[in-house]
């Protein structure tokens, strides 16, 4: 017997947002944070199979947004300064659709972006940009903030 989905809880990415030192980033369109497990073939004696061995992750993500305001950029340059550190922040990434079930919060840990947005339009159109990361570390948070473990 079929099972039926129940299209209510299907989450909508309506309600995601990334927090960033506390500020709520209203201008996000999208996200996507992944953790790519790294893994060597193994020669297994006696078969013809490879065997797997994970050595290593690698976290990587993306932010697209709005150009509001030239924030991230400034402070993503100051790498620009040879007496300066880099930049590297967290990101609170949450979506809490009402109507399904559970909420996804998740804190990416030692964010550092790949390039400086310097410019990028097109007259007529909203300036929209693209802001690649990657990530040392992550935690799930429950509704309170609270590390789940």
């Amino acid at each position: 017997m079929a099972v039926v989905q129940d299209a209510t809880k299907v989450v909508s990415g309506n309600f995601g947002t990334v927090t960033h030192d506390g500020e709520f980033l209203t201008s996000v369109q999208k996200v996507e944070a992944k953790i790519e497990i790294e893994k060597q073939e193994v020669k297994v004696a006696g078969t013809r199979k490879v065997g797997h061995k994970t050595t290593g992750t690698k976290g990587t993500g993306s932010i697209g947004m709005y150009k509001v305001s030239s924030k991230f950029a400034i402070a993503i340059a100051q790498i620009m300064d040879d007496s300066a550190p880099p930049f590297v922040t967290s990101l609170i990434i949450k979506l809490d659709d009402p109507e399904a079930d559970g909420i996804d919060r998740i804190v990416l840990k030692g964010v550092q972006f790949d390039n400086i947005p310097l410019a990028n339009f097109e007259v007529g159109s909203l300036v929209e940009e693209e802001l690649n990361f990657t990530f040392d570390d992550m935690e799930y948070l429950d509704a309170m903030g609270v590390v789940l473990k």
